[in-house]
């Protein structure tokens, strides 16, 4: 197993985010989001990160690389929701993604939540594989997702609740 020094993200770390992000879905899910018909959506993506730094009620984790670069993100929040998880495509396959969600139950745990939440793009294979492995089972709840052409995103639950045999 992977490990790795998180620290806190700030609202300076936005466009690193953000390059991570891009890097990571280019990457992942060229095949929900077709380029050609799906420019990335950065201006949106940016505003979001924006957001989201700017909650009090969400923990954003990262890990440093080069150049200002990061190369892991785990977002989760205090209603137990793992928000976001993201590994620089040339870390994938070290096991990065599997430490950072680990980083995050455990935060999770030790501020009382006994089930844990999270959404995942229904194709997107490779991440619904890591969450399997790490006991998370599929609820059987789906939604649209927010960007453009709307795949669907699937939930999952760690611990306590219901949930469906995949």
């Amino acid at each position: 197993m992977t490990s790795a020094a998180f620290r806190r993200a700030g609202a300076a770390d936005a466009e690193a985010l953000l390059g991570l992000e891009r890097a990571a879905s280019l990457a992942a899910l060229g095949h929900v989001f077709p380029a050609d018909r799906h420019p990335y959506p950065s201006a949106d993506v940016l505003a979001r990160w924006h957001l989201v730094l700017a909650d009090p009620g969400t923990t954003v984790d990262v890990v440093d690389g080069s150049e200002a670069e990061l190369t892991c993100v785990v977002a989760y929040d205090d209603h137990g929701t793992v928000r976001q998880l993201a590994v620089a495509p040339a870390l994938w396959g070290q096991g990065l993604g599997t430490t950072a969600l680990r980083h995050a139950q455990e935060r999770l745990r030790a501020a009382g939540h006994t089930e844990l939440r999270l959404w995942c793009l229904a194709d997107n294979h490779r991440a619904r594989a890591v969450y399997e492995r790490e006991g998370w089972r599929p609820t059987g709840e789906t939604q649209p997702e927010p960007w453009p052409p709307y795949p669907t995103e699937v939930g999952y639950a760690l611990g306590a609740g219901p949930v469906v045999e995949p």
